[in-house]
């Protein structure tokens, strides 16, 4: 259209009106549509704005429960944690206290081994060849002590080997052997 609106108006052409009414017709119907498609898209534009600030309650509600489950297990670990070492507070504790109880078992067992003096050594001699007269009965009995008290055993003991072994050369020189008296 190279005339203007009002010129068409006034120039009372009847085609030319035509053609400006077809053209207004048209003009309308394509702005309603536009104005049809705007608004359609102004509901969906609505609708997902709806649909974004659910998801985003419901993203915000797994966000605080996630949260506090967090919150939760660090209560909880730092409890674990307080367990362990209060435990490991009282582990150390009785080992402290193993250690003082073995040092004064030591001590003890020290003394007690101070104890086996002579005349311990003598009672429980004569309490380990006790009835034995004759050479034989002596070898026999020395041997089996031997087997009991050696040190290489589980049950050995040193000390007692050496009374042994005193006890028995006394009783071996004091018991007349038939040997001795071939000499």
């Amino acid at each position: 259209m190279a005339e203007s609106f009002e010129e068409v108006l006034l120039s009372n052409d009847v085609e030319k009106l035509n053609e400006l009414k077809r053209w207004l017709f048209e003009e309308n119907i394509r702005l309603e549509l536009r104005q049809k498609e705007i608004n359609d898209l102004h509901k969906k534009f609505l609708d997902e704005r709806v649909q974004f600030v659910e998801e985003m309650k419901q993203i915000n509600l797994r966000n605080v429960k996630e949260r506090k489950r967090l919150k939760d297990e660090e209560k909880f670990f730092d409890k674990k944690m307080e367990i362990l070492q209060s435990g490991f507070a009282a582990l150390e504790a009785d080992r402290k206290k193993f250690a003082k109880e073995k040092l004064a078992y030591e001590a003890e067992r020290k003394v007690r081994s101070d104890y086996y003096d002579e005349e311990f050594s003598m009672n429980l001699s004569g309490s380990l060849f006790a009835g034995v007269t004759n050479p034989l009965a002596l070898k026999k009995r020395y041997r089996d002590l031997l087997k009991i008290f050696h040190p290489d055993n589980l049950c050995g003991d040193t000390n007692m080997v050496t009374i042994i072994n005193k006890e028995y050369e006394k009783l071996k020189n004091e018991i007349d052997y038939p040997f001795r008296s071939a000499k």
